[in-house]
Formats: C-alpha cells, structure tokens, sequence
C-alpha cells in the first residue's frame, strides 16, 4: 500500500520499503508501476531489496504452518511505500513469485497501485 493513503489495519505484517530507490524520482519511471520491468530492476539495483524480499517470503514460509494450526486460513502481509505505486509492488511481487513457486498459494492485492 502507499502509507499516505492509510496503514492496513487487518494485515498481521507491514512492511516498509520506502528505504529503496524511489522510481517516482526518474521522468521516465514515474508514471510506470512496480509491474513493469523496467521499474522493478530500478528497485532491485539496491541489493537489500532482494534481501528484503527474500526474508519476508521465508518469514511467511515459516508463519503460514502456525496459522494452519491455529485454524486460520489468511494471513495478509502489506509492504508499503509512500504511494504504493512503484516500490512496494515490485518487492510484493518478487515476494509472490517466490512463494509461488514454493507452492504457496496466495493472491497479490496492490491496493494504492493506481491511485498516483
């Protein structure tokens, strides 16, 4: 989400990426999404935004069992950004590929993405 829009208040994570490169700050980027390639290498340049995405899928890995057990079926994880346009989606996406091909099943919501 983009944290100027509002936290989301059912998410059992937040997280905040607003600490990587701001695509938002290059002409030909700022009117593009996380989505696109182009933008997603723009972010993934800083080598803690692979890390980071890499360790909130192994924190999901490691927590989806606990919830099970408890009987819950969701567990929702935001990673939000300012505008939640271009950061926060390209890392929730590396997030969901990697899950995905894990044999997660999720669904990916870019709640903000279209609001800039």
């Amino acid at each position: 989400p983009g944290f100027k829009y509002g936290l989301p208040l059912e998410a059992a994570f937040v997280f905040d990426v607003r600490y990587l490169p701001n695509p938002f700050f290059v002409d030909e980027l700022r009117v593009l999404t996380g989505l696109e390639a182009s933008v997603a290498r723009y972010v993934f340049r800083e080598p803690a935004a692979g890390r980071m995405a890499r360790s909130i899928a192994a924190l999901v890995e490691e927590v989806l069992p606990l919830c099970r057990k408890e009987g819950r079926s969701n567990l929702m994880v935001a990673i939000g950004c300012t505008g939640g346009q271009h950061r926060s989606v390209a890392v929730a996406e590396r997030v969901a590929r990697t899950l995905r091909r894990k044999g997660v099943g999720l669904s990916v919501l870019h709640r903000d993405m279209n609001r800039g």
